[in-house]
């Protein structure tokens, strides 16, 4: 659900961006804006802004195919196993393992991970809009946040001693 809303947004905003390099671009706002006031410049910014919402529309709907193939594969009862080749002298017989399944859906987790991050670096680019300034404190405080966010901390994890001995004792182990 998350992915498909993510994908309408990256590619609802694409088309406004579109609109907004095409729409000519006579009155711009120049109080807000330092460094580069040319068309040109405005016209690469865009563009960049449009490339990076494209890119998260593209990874959101990969997540969304290997989402919806894993919650196909999820279905599929593992006794049933099919045979490649003859059905009279089967050889190899090909078995869904949960591994695969699981497979699929840390696949759809990746790209839903970075379409996010797609969004999350749109954030400079639009910034870049008024200047490399506020670009550059976005980018600063957007290296700071994704480290927050992919370090983890082991706070809340105890490991249980005596139910690890009682699991070694019971295996053979000690």
């Amino acid at each position: 659900m998350a992915s498909t809303l993510l994908a309408s947004t990256a590619i609802m905003l694409s088309s406004l961006i579109a609109v907004l390099m095409t729409n000519g671009g006579g009155n711009r706002p120049a109080k807000f804006v330092y460094g580069d006031h040319s068309d040109l410049g405005f016209s690469i910014k865009f563009f960049s802004i449009l490339v990076c919402f494209l890119v998260a529309f593209l990874l959101n709907v990969q997540s969304i195919r290997y989402y919806s193939h894993a919650s196909i594969l999820i279905n599929v009862p593992l006794e049933k196993s099919t045979c490649r080749g003859n059905p009279d002298g089967c050889r190899q017989r090909l078995h869904l393992t949960a591994e695969y399944v699981g497979r699929t859906v840390n696949r759809g987790s990746y790209f839903w991970s970075l379409g996010l991050r797609a969004f999350y670096f749109s954030f400079p680019l639009f910034l870049w809009i008024f200047g490399p300034i506020p670009m550059f404190v976005c980018c600063v405080f957007l290296v700071f946040l994704l480290y927050f966010l992919d370090v983890t901390f082991d706070f809340g994890w105890v490991v249980d001693e005596e139910h690890c001995k009682e699991d070694e004792e019971m295996n053979g182990r000690v």
